[in-house]
């Protein structure tokens, strides 16, 4: 060799260029990188979750709710338990509890009894929903909101437990407009649809405020408590709102069911931002998607839409090409994100706050 010197920095460089090159993931890596979605629904015994989850390397969490429509707690603790058991490797699940006992002199026992055997049987989790804050009322008639003292012995026990707690508290701020004023099409479908949950028909009923000042205050009483707000924390409209919880909560991570479609709107209008946010934050925002498979569902137009919607997702984050969405109105750019970026948005971060060992 004539000139080791050139040599060496030849070789640097060309190292240099690859790495840059090699910092971001393709659509082509889809189907060989491991992800998870953690806020998926199961009121079936059908197996096509766990098949189109393996078809596309996926993980998934799924979430029981106390929510009109669903089946009972107990069929649907029935339902993931088995393909938990059956699959381990690809289903985990979080469990929830009813607040039809409240005023009860027995329901704080009631609930951490059930929640113990739920954890026994494979719970990694708990799932409280919009329900709290929006439908339950006490014996006066006063709405219970998620900061009512009489949680505390419960989320303490789910605490000691090791457990993380989901939360659904609130709505969109979009859920407080009228239609034609709501920002994204998925919030105008939703509540063009569900009347009762449309706030803004409901002006007696608590505030947006209400809903997110009760989600704060009950953080602050349990700080140590590792929570995942759902649907980006409720405060899906604003990157800086988000912001000053996640400054605020350490233990706090939110998933980004249902809500990807708010980063998109915000982009359109100040990519850079949404784009920097993310990249900040990238340890406490965790993939997810809300998808839902009951009795009724035809098996193979909601497989192929649930691969539809888990591709369309990765190039959204993982290139910068333009793009449209049945949610948003007018293009949108990806924001292609760098590797280390999407394995934490996709894997690692969910792994961390439902305490999933990696494999």
């Amino acid at each position: 060799m004539k000139n080791p010197v050139i040599f060496s920095y030849t070789i640097g460089l060309l190292l240099f260029f690859y790495s840059c090159l090699n910092n971001h993931y393709t659509m082509d890596d889809f189907a060989t990188t491991k992800k998870m979605d953690t806020h998926v629904h199961l009121d079936s015994g059908n197996l096509a979750f766990v098949e189109q989850a393996t078809a596309d390397n996926f993980r998934l969490v799924f979430i029981n709710v106390d929510a009109p429509g669903s089946g009972s707690l107990d069929d649907q603790f029935a339902f993931a338990s088995a393909q938990h058991n059956k699959y381990p490797e690809r289903i985990n699940f979080v469990t929830t509890f009813s607040l039809v006992n409240w005023d009860s002199a027995n329901w704080v026992d009631q609930t951490i009894a059930k929640l113990k055997k739920d954890f026994e049987n494979g719970a990694i989790g708990v799932k409280v929903w919009k329900n709290i804050g929006m439908t339950y009322k006490d014996v006066s008639g006063q709405f219970i909101m998620i900061d009512n003292p009489r949680f505390d012995p419960v989320i303490q026990f789910i605490e000691d437990q090791h457990k993380v707690l989901v939360g659904h508290l609130g709505e969109p701020k979009n859920c407080w407009l009228p239609i034609d004023q709501m920002t994204v099409n998925g919030d105008k479908n939703y509540f063009s649809t569900h009347p009762e949950y449309h706030m803004y028909l409901h002006p007696e009923y608590p505030s947006y405020d209400d809903q997110i000042n009760a989600r704060d205050r009950f953080l602050e009483r349990h700080s140590t408590l590792r929570f995942v707000g759902a649907h980006l924390g409720s405060l899906e409209w604003s990157v800086d709102e988000l912001a000053k919880r996640l400054d605020k909560f350490p233990n706090m991570g939110v998933d980004m069911a249902e809500r990807i479609c708010h980063f998109q709107y915000q982009s359109q209008k100040d990519y850079k931002k949404v784009r920097d946010f993310i990249i900040k934050y990238q340890d406490r925002l965790i993939y997810g998607t809300d998808f839902s498979l009951d009795s009724t569902s035809n098996v193979v137009t909601t497989k192929a839409h649930w691969h539809e919607v888990w591709l369309s997702d990765w190039k959204y984050f993982v290139t910068d090409d333009r793009m449209t969405s049945s949610s948003v109105d007018g293009d949108i750019m990806g924001l292609k994100l760098p590797k280390e970026v999407v394995d934490k948005i996709y894997y690692k971060n969910a792994t961390k706050w439902f305490q999933i060992d990696r494999e």
